[in-house]
């Protein structure tokens, strides 16, 4: 059985940042027939994500965070990705 996307990511920063706030949120519907639109309906997200661990980091540092958490599995599956962190 096939894990959505969506439970893979919210599983990868659960355990990377234990997040006081987490929040996906799959776009994909807004984007069907658009380019990176793969048919799955698993290809545009949105991520809020609120964790201690982001204090100290800068934009930059906290968005490669989040994609090295998430990993290549994911970050190669999935066309757009939006991210909101703060610390």
């Amino acid at each position: 059985m096939k894990i959505p996307v969506a439970d893979e990511m919210r599983e990868k920063l659960q355990a990377a940042f234990a997040p006081s706030r987490l929040e996906i949120v799959n776009e994909s519907h807004r984007h069907a027939g658009h380019s990176g639109d793969d048919g799955s309906g698993e290809s545009h997200f949105r991520i809020a994500i609120a964790a201690p661990a982001f204090g100290p980091m800068s934009r930059i540092e906290r968005h490669r965070a989040v994609h090295a958490a998430l990993g290549a599995g994911i970050t190669g599956r999935v066309h757009a990705l939006a991210l909101d962190i703060s610390g």
